[in-house]
């Protein structure tokens, strides 16, 4: 009994920062960790299966597994850890842990492709009803109309936008059960639309994803630029919170936007680069041998040579 209490008291005050109303203070930080079954549960079930179906399937390249678990990692990081707590303290945490989930996790889990690996992991049984229901009409339209660059592309942006709605975006202070939505909105609509680019080719191919890219960067450095350099505050729900730490709300919000404008631009710009440079790649390859001048014929390229026929 004495143990389970002892527990009970370690474990209680990791949720209650979150949204007691009463906000934690910076010597409380370090043991404001959140384990929320509903985060801890999937989390622990993504690894698992990645993990034995990785094992029987042997198709992940090592950069897949490096990605799925980097991604995997940032995720974990971004739910349970401290910058969780803090961001229902600080706007700014809050616009860091939402970076992390769409820029960082959410391309390196849709570059790893888990699906195949989860789909290994689960008993066969599963798997091959898994594999007739994939195969039915009607989800193979519904999965094409979803990891259609452009709709995927306006789902993305709609989800940003209308989540930081100031009456929205309050809400997850006072709500577990819409910052949960929230969370899942910004991941799914990032994963949708990063898997997108990187895997739908019969969509324009690469080019058009650094095109769309680059929109999605410039729309939401718009976003960034409307929090930085905006008269008032946007969320006032922050405002006595905030100050309890010391922080001006309006500074807050300014270095909030910055984060969505500046770093988030930078990654936007890295990530859209390295597309054209597979385009590019891509491009070249595709340029067939008889067409070129002889000069350019007579000594055989190594990319050309290294590539599957």
């Amino acid at each position: 009994m004495r143990r389970k209490s002892a527990i009970l008291v370690a474990l209680g005050p990791m949720p209650a920062f979150a949204h007691t109303g009463e906000p934690f203070q910076a010597h409380d930080l370090w043991r404001a960790w959140s384990f929320e079954p509903w985060v801890v549960v999937p989390l622990a079930l993504t690894a698992l299966l990645y993990l034995k179906g990785d094992r029987a399937s042997h198709r992940s390249s090592i950069w897949k597994r490096a990605a799925f678990w980097a991604g995997w990692t940032v995720l974990a990081a971004s739910l349970i850890s401290p910058l969780h707590s803090l961001g229902q303290v600080l706007f700014s945490a809050h616009m860091t842990q939402h970076e992390l989930l769409m820029l960082i996790a959410a391309p390196l889990l849709a570059y790893s492709r888990p699906l195949v690996p989860f789909l290994w992991g689960v008993p066969f049984s599963w798997r091959r009803a898994l594999g007739r229901w994939s195969k039915r009409p009607t989800v193979q339209k519904l999965w094409h109309a979803l990891t259609n660059p452009l709709t995927a592309w306006w789902q993305h942006a709609a989800v940003l936008w209308i989540w930081h709605a100031p009456a929205l975006f309050q809400a997850t202070l006072s709500s577990e059960w819409v910052h949960a939505c929230q969370h899942i909105c910004f991941l799914g609509s990032a994963l949708l639309f990063w898997w997108s680019l990187f895997y739908a080719h019969r969509w324009g191919g690469y080019g058009a994803g650094v095109l769309y890219v680059f929109t999605t960067a410039a729309h939401t450095s718009v976003l960034g630029a409307l929090l930085t350099f905006a008269p008032r505050v946007w969320y006032p729900a922050y405002a006595s919170r905030v100050r309890a730490w010391g922080w001006d709300p309006l500074q807050d919000q300014q270095l909030g936007g910055l984060i969505m404008w500046v770093p988030a631009g930078v990654i936007y710009l890295v990530l859209g680069l390295a597309l054209f440079a597979v385009w590019l790649r891509e491009s070249d390859s595709m340029i067939s041998p008889h067409r070129l001048p002889h000069r350019w014929t007579t000594i055989p390229r190594a990319d050309q040579e290294a590539e599957p026929s």
